[in-house]
């Protein structure tokens, strides 16, 4: 049910008219009931469009275009109320002058019919304006000639976002069947009102949320790189060559996880990491911690990995590295390949040198080192496959990652 605010000439009474289902008779000659057809056409036509996610101003558009058109006036246009004014903005519209459509504004008080509507909810007929009483006309119809028109309200997220009114310059009345396919038109566009707001308040919190983790991932990688740069300073502090080792290993170690978070607060994703990119971040970085080590990086483009498992995958390609400086090539001048490539639906890594090679006995599972541990626990964690291959001369790691793409 709607009310409805009709002004009567003959009476000078403003009339509230109920609608219900049935709606008031009328005739409804052939050309009538064409109307009806065509106007239930277009409330579908709508809905359709609304669905679909059109852009919100063409569906602004398009609603003032085909609300006209099912009422056969020359006019029509979408009123935003604007709160801070207390008029409406002209936001869409068909008929008008050039220059209207998102410049002209109107009263929004009770005293003008889409101002009443907006304050009462109730949808207004005005089908003799130069015999209005009540209501003042707005300076917009008349300068283009306007003798009735039909406004109802746009409801929005929590508050009216305006009105929706069809106007015209010719002879006839408005009928509450009209008011009811206007109200049905705008119910529609209320329904993408909502829909239109609530994503944006949804992208605005996604966007804070990256906003802010790019901000802890900047923070953390700052930290990241200050503790290693004071474990690479710590190792001028001692004579003893195992300690230095062991403060430039987990120097680089850190430094690898704080070259994630570089690239996370870099990147416009979070979740996802180019390990490509990445890992050659990591050799250039050990090339320069390990200036006698020459580092050869080769990776195929854009393969796209989640941040919880490019992580763990960087550091265990720093183990691999740094164990092959440091006992393949005993005389301290080293190379290593390293290559990353898409390899049966997952990830393949090559980590190769040409040094002595490993021991006859050397079983990985069994190694007491800490680096070889570290390989084989951050192995396990990613679930990948880890080969060893002995080729004449020097040692081959590979590694395969089944799936490391970013959950869905």
């Amino acid at each position: 049910m709607a009310d409805i605010v009709s002004f009567h000439p003959k009476t000078s009474e403003f009339v509230v008219e109920a609608t219900h289902d049935g709606q008031p008779a009328e005739d409804l000659t052939a050309a009538t009931l064409q109307q009806r057809v065509r106007q239930q056409e277009i409330l579908a036509e709508l809905g359709v469009k609304a669905l679909q996610g059109t852009p919100f101003p063409e569906l602004l558009d398009l609603t003032a275009q085909l609300t006209a058109e099912g009422l056969t006036a020359e006019f029509a246009k979408v009123l935003e109320f604007m709160p801070s004014e207390g008029r409406f903005l002209v936001r869409a519209g068909v008929g008008w002058d050039s220059g209207v459509v998102g410049t002209a504004t109107v009263g929004a008080d009770v005293a003008s019919p889409a101002g009443y509507a907006l304050r009462t909810g109730k949808a207004v007929i005005s089908n003799h304006l130069e015999n209005e009483e009540r209501f003042r006309t707005p300076e917009l119809l008349l300068e283009h000639g306007i003798r009735r028109a039909m406004n109802v309200i746009l409801q929005g997220d929590g508050e009216p976002f305006g009105v929706l009114e069809v106007d015209s310059r010719s002879e006839g009345e408005f009928s509450a069947n009209d008011i009811s396919f206007l109200q049905g038109a705008a119910n529609i566009l209320g329904m993408a009102i909502y829909r239109q707001r609530a994503e944006r308040s949804l992208t605005a919190a996604i966007e804070r949320h990256q906003l802010l983790a790019k901000e802890v991932n900047h923070r953390i990688n700052n930290s990241l790189q200050i503790v290693a740069s004071m474990l690479h300073l710590q190792t001028t502090a001692t004579q003893n060559p195992e300690v230095q080792h062991a403060l430039r290993d987990a120097s680089s170690r850190i430094a690898a996880v704080a070259r994630a978070h570089q690239r996370l607060y870099s990147s416009e994703k979070i979740d996802t990491v180019d390990l490509g990119a990445y890992l050659g971040d990591i050799c250039n970085d050990l090339g320069k911690a390990m200036p006698r080590c020459r580092i050869d990086f080769s990776a195929a483009p854009d393969i796209n990995c989640a941040t919880d498992t490019a992580i763990p995958v960087a550091l265990l390609v720093n183990e691999l590295i740094t164990n092959s400086a440091k006992y393949a090539y005993p005389d301290g001048a080293c190379e290593v390949w390293v290559e990353v490539s898409r390899a049966d639906g997952g990830i393949a890594i090559s980590v190769r040198d040409q040094g002595i090679g490993l021991p006859v006995d050397f079983d990985i599972k069994s190694g007491k080192r800490l680096g070889m541990r570290l390989v084989t626990a951050l192995s396990s964690q990613v679930k990948a496959d880890l080969q060893i291959r002995r080729h004449t001369p020097g040692t081959e790691f590979l590694l395969h990652i089944p799936d490391a793409r970013p959950a869905a």
